[in-house]
């Protein structure tokens, strides 16, 4: 139970719980009319993010240096698109960190399969451009482009 202003009244065992691969706990909430105030809502719960940061570990992108950008593109974007809906349709912004680890992957990919990207400063510029050039060409790339 909450006061007014939004401070926890009494004392409570459980505080949160998890469904589904959601964690729902009190969480910074904005009304239709603007106000913030705390509620009671969902988001990615931690056990989830970790199978989903388990799952891109496993992939070893940076070991693929055969494929183009586009087969990685096919391979990728209809498992991070999945997630994305699914996880990100309450509380998006808890799935960055997970969306910005791919990219890191990406770029490691970058300065693995082309030798003049061995340096991260090179490496750096030339994903600013590929960002900005085809910002739609990853689909976890609407959300967080830059690493």
């Amino acid at each position: 139970m909450y006061c007014k202003d939004g401070r926890r009244v009494g004392s409570a065992e459980h505080t949160t719980f998890d469904f589904l691969g959601y964690t729902f706990r009190a969480r910074a909430v904005r009304s239709r009319h603007g106000n913030v105030f705390t509620g009671f809502g969902p988001a990615v719960s931690k056990t989830a993010r970790s199978k989903m940061s388990r799952v891109v570990w496993s992939w070893r992108l940076h070991r693929h240096t055969t494929l183009s950008e586009r087969d990685l593109a096919r391979w990728l974007n209809p498992i991070v698109s999945g997630w994305m809906n699914y996880y990100g349709r309450f509380y998006r912004s808890e799935l960055y960190p997970l969306l910005r680890r791919i990219n890191v992957y990406l770029v490691r990919w970058m300065r693995k399969k082309y030798k003049r990207l061995r340096t991260f400063t090179k490496a750096h510029a030339a994903w600013r451009r590929t960002t900005r050039q085809y910002p739609r060409y990853f689909a976890h790339w609407r959300w967080v482009p830059e690493f």
